[in-house]
């Protein structure tokens, strides 16, 4: 028997580390392994016994991309626990500073990333030889995005202005005025770059999603919603457990996600859009109209364009929201300690980050536990590695693993995040 293993020892242009083997036994692919060997950081076990207030500071450590997810869901079940409703202007303003961690991290991953696989560069730097004015554009973009995260956040890296409740300090009318400007020019970047990354030469390979999303009644998904599938969930985000299961898999520290008696599902930028493209703002929807973009997108090396629409989106969401602002009347809602448990969803650039946290009665945490986009796309990312390289089975290796890389940065994975618990079985004889 004829086996091939072809080992991608270290995976570049991704957030974290990880690797990839690829079994191929005569002629066919027989396993298609995302090795996740990054080490578990452990954070559900170190958050055990510290206070609530404590809670958005500790989680936003998890990303330094998507560090607002952390915080906004975990602030959120805070809020769940403890029988607290934040309304007001308080919950544009969170919005909007999901705003900014989703137009910087899409940016990034779009530009720096995934640009230079389907222009033939090995990384940004040689394709700015080229195509100096898309680098620029990408940078430009990351950088408003950053500027909303600082400007709400307190800084651009690990925010320090978000507590359960609310915030620590909001903005005046005043100081939203020179980001409303930088955000105007930022839409019109963004607007070009769909229309530039739609030009790319994209490889034939549909795929049978069962897509996850947030959804709620007015508004495109970021920070708050039901959890919806194509394939018929609809459920309260405390009943996750009721549909969704996670694994443990010898070959990666990163628990997998699954939905229950069902399989691998997706989660991020292709999954937000099939459900919820009615909800895009008119100009965003007309855009994904000019470049080509069904009701829904089933090619996932297509992805780079609906992550650029989203940056669309966001620049044009963000305008909206500082179009509206007043000021509340304080910058947090007041919270009281109870002994309870409390859920937090919200969507992360790459997918829904889902968060449940038991508490005392002095608000101290119990337990926690904390399931991000990359644990859930996991499962349907090797499904996908599996299907790419069959049809590549008789190629040479380069050939197949440049590909296979390819088709890991579609789902923009952030290996660190994913990340989590290993349940550590010793035998002994």
């Amino acid at each position: 028997m004829t086996t091939r293993t072809i080992k991608v020892d270290n995976l570049a242009r991704v957030e974290g580390e990880g690797a990839l083997d690829l079994t191929i036994e005569r002629g066919k692919v027989t396993a298609a392994n995302l090795r996740i060997f990054e080490p578990p950081r452990f954070f559900e076990a170190l958050l055990r016994g510290r206070g609530f207030a404590e809670l958005p500071d500790i989680v936003a450590r998890i990303c330094g991309i998507c560090p607002v997810a952390y915080q906004t869901s975990a602030s959120q079940a805070v809020e769940d626990a403890f029988g607290v409703t934040v309304d007001g202007q308080l919950r544009p303003l969170r919005r909007l500073l999901y705003c900014g961690e989703w137009i910087g991290s899409h940016a990034l991953h779009v530009v720096m990333l995934h640009a230079p696989d389907f222009l033939g560069f090995p990384d940004a730097i040689r394709m700015a030889e080229k195509y100096g004015d898309a680098v620029r554009r990408g940078l430009a973009l990351k950088k408003a995005g950053n500027a909303l995260m600082a400007l709400l956040g307190g800084r651009e890296v690990h925010p320090v202005n978000v507590r359960p409740g609310g915030f620590y300090r909001v903005p005046t009318k005043a100081d939203l005025v020179p980001i409303r400007e930088e955000l105007a020019r930022a839409r019109d970047l963004a607007f070009d770059q769909v229309r530039w990354v739609a030009g790319f030469t994209f490889p034939e390979f549909e795929q049978d999603y069962e897509f996850v999303a947030m959804c709620c009644p007015d508004e495109y998904p970021i920070a708050q919603g039901r959890l919806t599938s194509n394939c018929g969930i609809d459920i309260d985000i405390a009943d996750y457990d009721d549909v969704f299961e996670e694994r443990q898999v010898e070959h990666s520290t990163a628990l997998h996600s699954m939905v229950r008696q069902r399989g691998a599902y997706l989660v991020g930028p292709l999954a937000r859009y099939a459900l919820n493209r009615h909800r895009l703002p008119h100009s965003v929807r007309s855009l994904a109209g000019e470049v080509g973009l069904a009701t829904a997108c089933t090619n996932p090396f297509r992805s780079i364009v609906v992550r650029a629409l989203e940056i669309a989106f966001a620049c044009e969401e963000a305008l909206t929201l500082i179009a509206d602002y007043e000021p509340p009347d304080r910058p947090a809602v007041p919270i009281e300690p109870r002994a309870g448990v409390g859920f937090g969803c919200t969507e992360a650039p790459r997918g829904i980050c889902w968060h449940r946290y038991e508490f005392n009665s002095e608000g101290t945490i119990v337990s926690a536990r904390i399931v991000p986009p990359t644990s859930q796309n996991q499962p349907r990312i090797e499904a996908d590695l599996a299907a790419v390289a069959a049809p590549l089975a008789s190629e040479p290796d380069e050939i197949i693993r440049a590909r296979c890389e390819l088709a890991i940065r579609n789902y923009d994975p952030c290996i660190s995040c994913s990340t989590h618990f290993l349940n550590l079985s010793v035998h002994r004889t």
